[in-house]
C-alpha cells in the first residue's frame, strides 16, 4: 500500500553513514525549504535496487532543479548502505530504517520477502515543503520501479 496523499508525512530521524561520521537525518529539516522524495527500497547490493539508485544518482540534478532532496530508505544498516554506495557510486543520501519504524509509519513494510524477513517495499513518496504527502506509490512487486515521470511531474507542480 503506502501512505495516502494529503496526509501529514510522519517525521523521522534515521542514521546515515557518511565518510567517518554517522549522521542523523531528519525529514523535518527540509520543511519550509525543500520538497523531499523518499525512495524506499528492499535491500542494498541487489540488482534492481542498485539500478534504481544509480539511475536516480545520474539524474540527481533534475531533482535538485525542482528544489527536491532525495533520500533512500532501507532496513539495511548504515554501514552496509555506505559500502554499497561507495561500490556503486550512489550519490543520494541513504538512511537506515534498521528498526523498521519508518517503513511501518509509511505503510511500506513487506512482512516477508522471499524468506529474508521483513523489508521495505519499493515505494516512492513526494513530500512538499510543508510536510504534506503529495505523491505516494508502492510498486506491485519489488522488481518494479516507481513512476519517475509522475514523481517529477508532481515536483514541478509544487
Amino acid at each position: 500500500m503506502s501512505i495516502a496523499t494529503g496526509n501529514k508525512a510522519p517525521d523521522f530521524c534515521l542514521k546515515s553513514k557518511q565518510g567517518d561520521d554517522v549522521k542523523d537525518i531528519k525529514l523535518s529539516d527540509n520543511f519550509g525549504s525543500k520538497n523531499t522524495v523518499l525512495l524506499f527500497f528492499p535491500l542494498a547490493f541487489t540488482g534492481v535496487c542498485t539500478s534504481e539508485l544509480c539511475d536516480v544518482t545520474a539524474g540527481l540534478s533534475a531533482y535538485q532543479d525542482l528544489n527536491a532532496d532525495v533520500i533512500g530508505i532501507s532496513v539495511d544498516s548504515p554501514f552496509a548502505q555506505e559500502a554499497w554506495a561507495k561500490a556503486e557510486n550512489i550519490g543520494i543520501t541513504l538512511v537506515s530504517d534498521l528498526n523498521k519504524t519508518t517503513s511501518k509509519d509509511y505503510d511500506t513494510l513487506l512482512e516477508d520477502l522471499m524468506g529474508f524477513g521483513s523489508v521495505s517495499a519499493r515505494a516512492a513518496v513526494v513530500i512538499d515543503k510543508e510536510g504534506v504527502v503529495r505523491y505516494s506509490e508502492q510498486t506491485p512487486t519489488p522488481k518494479d520501479l516507481p513512476n519517475f515521470d509522475a514523481i517529477k511531474e508532481t515536483l514541478k507542480n509544487l
